[in-house]
């Protein structure tokens, strides 16, 4: 497994890369985008970053313009842009997002490193055939949805590569339960975590059996919040106060691009430990 290097500049890299990130709309936070960036520029594995739901290209752009800094090939952005939820298609089925999108592409200068599938991921996903680095799931989020994509394309995530959702710690059904039962139960996994709403964990077919521990302690308590989340019905009083009290109590603030480097690299150690 190839070791992470933090790249010099990036403090300065991403400052760059949110400047013109923040003038998109959409529902990325601050602390989620340049996570995403920190992700772009530190997997060290070699492949494609992948996008599925791309919306009006807010995630596109960080990760567009901290692949393009560092030489990486385009981002390839999965999306049909005809959202019913996002665009409010009770009032026209005709509306989409394309247009927005192309705008914060153009914009961002990001032009000739964006890839764009106008298309359903499970239409883009029948064909793929190239290895992926950072797979980078904000499609669906019901259950079905969600479990889909990850399917579709984690055969393509290649060895110390990264899978990341976004809204697992809202109260969305697909992200937390997918990331539990099918990422932090699986030893195909290693390092894990979340930033603000954003679960990763880190591609480990190998040696993921070292990080069991530091996966199951998660599971524990990312799981008390899929029975609340799983009839996808709105949460209200009571119910929604015992939500954000076991959301609260799950790791998620902000990762320093060091902390995120050893958490990735203890492989060693673990497997040391765990043959004494």
């Amino acid at each position: 497994m190839a070791n992470v290097k933090i790249p010099p500049d990036l403090e300065s890299v991403l400052n760059d890369a949110w400047e013109h990130t923040q003038n998109v709309p959409g529902y990325l936070a601050e602390a989620e985008a340049r996570f995403l960036g920190l992700l772009a520029a530190c997997v060290p594995a070699k492949g494609a970053i992948v996008e599925i739901g791309s919306f009006t290209g807010r995630s596109t752009v960080m990760l567009g313009k901290v692949a393009a800094h560092y030489g990486f090939g385009p981002v390839v952005a999965i999306d049909p842009h005809n959202s019913p939820i996002l665009l409010g298609h009770r009032g026209n089925p005709d509306n989409t997002s394309y247009e927005v999108f192309l705008e914060s592409i153009r914009a961002a200068g990001l032009s000739n490193h964006v890839q764009v599938h106008v298309a359903y991921s499970s239409e883009v996903a029948a064909s793929w055939d190239q290895p992926i680095r950072l797979l980078w799931i904000d499609g669906d989020h019901s259950y079905a949805g969600t479990k889909a994509d990850l399917d579709g394309f984690l055969p393509h995530l290649i060895p110390s590569g990264v899978v990341a959702f976004h809204d697992a710690l809202n109260a969305f059904p697909g992200p937390i339960r997918v990331f539990v039962e099918d990422v932090l139960r699986s030893d195909q996994f290693g390092a894990a975590g979340f930033v603000h709403s954003v679960a990763w964990a880190q591609f480990r077919p190998q040696d993921g059996y070292a990080f069991r521990k530091q996966r199951s302690l998660l599971a524990k308590r990312a799981s008390r919040l899929i029975p609340f989340v799983e009839t996808d019905k709105e949460l209200r009083g009571l119910t929604k106060r015992r939500y954000r009290l076991s959301r609260f109590l799950v790791p998620h603030s902000a990762m320093r691009p060091q902390d995120w480097m050893r958490l990735v690299d203890a492989a060693q150690e673990r497997r040391e430990n765990l043959t004494h």
